[in-house]
């Protein structure tokens, strides 16, 4: 066969194939015309190298198992030298995965030393009252009931949905990837001398966004550590004002803008109405996989439920 068939039926281009001629892992016949001519065993060999090659093994240690064929072997790594190689690329890959651990961890903590610097609130001269009242929570705040509004949720794929995040960026909630996202849904964070909805402290579950929101940023590194790949808030408020709260808060996690409920509609989530305005019910999705894991519903404390989280995160580790 002509090397462009080779290449269409092993899945590579022409060029690919004669860079694997000139490391002489291939070797073709040459008809009496001087054109090369490729039988069956080089499919199987180029198709070899294609799989060893996605495996991270670089074309020039294919060697080994290409031989392991040329020697009748049934597969590729039947031989001692071809487990050699596995070892050899398993130890290679182990360093890769400590550094960047290393790096990672490191990265971690400079991003949790930046959030928190700056982060206290001061005294109340220095922070003035309204501050104040955004990060404490009234003693006689009413609680939650379940009203099995969430109890759908486990199980339950998420809706092919994107919403802007506050680095500008597109997320789709329905391709999070494998790991585990901690998505905290809440109604609405506060700004200092701006008023809250009339009867937002008898509203259960309504008080509490902002301390919520401290206490993810408190335990962002906790959460990563046990097994959270990212966290992310999200309420209907747009991107810009959640801005200004990922700057005055510190966060080292991004928020999601959901202006229009789209996710409330795609998912069956819970809202309510204050001030004439339909809000997101507080709540906590743990999606892996495009799939709602866990949900958590009702919350409260608010202030006390990123602890929650991560202690869920610590029980049902993957």
């Amino acid at each position: 066969m002509k090397i462009s068939e080779l290449a269409r039926r092993a899945g590579v281009t022409a060029k690919a194939v004669r860079y694997y001629e000139s490391l002489g892992l291939i070797t073709p016949e040459r008809l009496s015309n001087g054109y090369r001519n490729y039988t069956e065993d080089d499919v199987r060999l180029v198709r070899e190298i294609r799989t060893l090659h996605r495996l991270g093994i670089p074309v020039e240690r294919n060697r080994p198992f290409l031989e392991c064929l040329a020697a009748g072997r049934r597969y590729a790594d039947d031989c001692p030298a071809s487990l050699a190689t596995y070892r050899e690329a398993i130890d290679e890959l182990t360093d890769r995965i400590e550094a960047l651990t290393a790096r990672r961890a490191t990265l971690i903590d400079n991003l949790n030393a930046a959030a928190h610097r700056g982060s206290g609130v001061g005294p109340p001269e220095e922070t003035g009252r309204d501050s104040q009242e955004y990060l404490t929570l009234p003693a006689d705040l009413p609680v939650p009931e379940d009203d099995g509004a969430a109890d759908h949720l486990p199980g339950t794929k998420l809706p092919r949905i994107v919403l802007r995040n506050t680095a500008d960026k597109p997320i789709r909630l329905d391709a999070l990837g494998p790991r585990r996202t901690v998505i905290y849904i809440y109604p609405l964070t506060g700004r200092p001398g701006t008023d809250l909805p009339e009867g937002w402290n008898s509203i259960p579950g309504a008080r509490g966004c902002t301390p919520e929101t401290c206490g993810f940023r408190d335990h962002f590194q906790e959460l990563l550590e046990a097994g959270a790949g990212r966290v992310f808030g999200l309420s209907s408020q747009d991107t810009d004002y959640q801005k200004e709260v990922v700057e005055r808060l510190r966060l080292p996690f991004g928020m999601l803008s959901d202006p229009d409920l789209s996710l409330a509609d795609g998912l069956g989530l819970p809202t309510f109405e204050a001030d004439a305005r339909r809000l997101f019910k507080r709540l906590t999705l743990i999606v892996r996989d495009g799939v709602t894991e866990h949900a958590f519903y009702p919350i409260f404390p608010p202030n006390e439920h990123a602890q929650q989280v991560l202690t869920w995160l610590r029980e049902n580790p993957l």
